[in-house]
């Protein structure tokens, strides 16, 4: 099977003991490409150096997440653009908004988010200000954009109309909004990340959802080393993990793939071409690059 993560974060220093055999695997398992999303600028440098070492493979990613926006130095805004310069191939994200994130009790946020252990987060008008600059150098570039959003669809959607956003599209990563929500974000140009997270038994309303996005607009991401799917799909294992929860090898994208053609009720087959398809229309120009 022919599968393309669309988003993960292979730069992760929880993946570093097994990043090699990680990549193998990958390959092996029928992984064409994956889109690694840096989400703080000291991930930069990581995420650039895997994409420079495996070319046929790793698709750069650059970004501020909004759980790290506390580590902003003076003058981020000249290189975040530099970065993006010096980076061949490269795309904007991991970005975007986060309230859930705000209403989290310091003990809690600490334990899975460890950067945030002794710092408040970011409040949400300066997360959209943030937001909004590196939205903006997405569109004036024309490079897609990974969008991270949590408790805040309909600001997210406001922000989006307001514009500008990339004439290429952009992702909605881990699509969790409502349904009512999909055709306007459609219209604006988005695609939709299915993780395997979505498919444990409690998260039934957003599989849902996905029966409701259109074909052309799904893609299928596994968010590694975070959101592992159930035991039975967990064809890669990894040692570790953070806050009980294990985790989660970007090869595992094949098993989740083929669960979403179930989820769907699609051939196996005919899913496994159109996301083929839509990954290349969104993040390769519409090209086709194989391994």
């Amino acid at each position: 099977m022919r599968a393309y993560d669309a988003h993960n974060h292979l730069q992760d220093e929880r993946l570093a003991a097994w990043r090699g055999p990680i990549l193998d695997a990958c390959r092996s398992a029928g992984v064409q490409r994956m889109v690694v999303n840096g989400a703080c600028a000291s991930d930069w440098p990581d995420v650039v150096r895997l994409a420079a070492d495996n070319p046929d493979l790793v698709i750069p990613s650059l970004g501020w997440h909004p759980w790290y926006l506390h580590e902003r130095r003076r003058g981020w805004e000249g290189e975040f653009r530099e970065w993006l310069d010096r980076t061949p191939g490269g795309m904007v994200g991991e970005i975007g908004l986060d309230r859930w994130i705000l209403d989290q009790p310091a003990g809690l946020r600490a334990r899975y988010v460890p950067a945030l252990g002794e710092v408040e987060p970011t409040a949400l008008e300066e997360q959209v200000e943030v937001f909004r600059f590196q939205l903006a150098e997405a569109a004036a570039r024309d490079l897609p954009a990974s969008i991270h959003c949590l408790q805040c669809w309909g600001r997210m959607l406001e922000i989006l109309k307001e514009g500008p956003v990339p004439a290429c599209g952009f992702l909605l990563h881990s699509y969790g909004g409502p349904v009512e929500l999909v055709g306007e974000f459609v219209r604006l140009g988005a695609y939709f990340g299915f993780p395997g997270y979505f498919l444990h038994p409690r998260k039934e309303r957003q599989r849902e959802v996905f029966r409701k996005v259109p074909l052309e607009r799904v893609l299928v991401e596994t968010d590694a080393p975070d959101q592992s799917p159930p035991d039975e799909f967990l064809e890669h294992r990894l040692e570790g993990g953070v806050a009980g929860r294990p985790l989660n090898h970007p090869a595992n994208l094949v098993g989740i793939q083929r669960a979403l053609a179930g989820v769907l009720e699609v051939a196996p087959e005919r899913l496994e071409d159109q996301l083929e398809q839509n990954f290349q229309r969104l993040f390769l120009g519409g090209s086709v690059r194989s391994v």
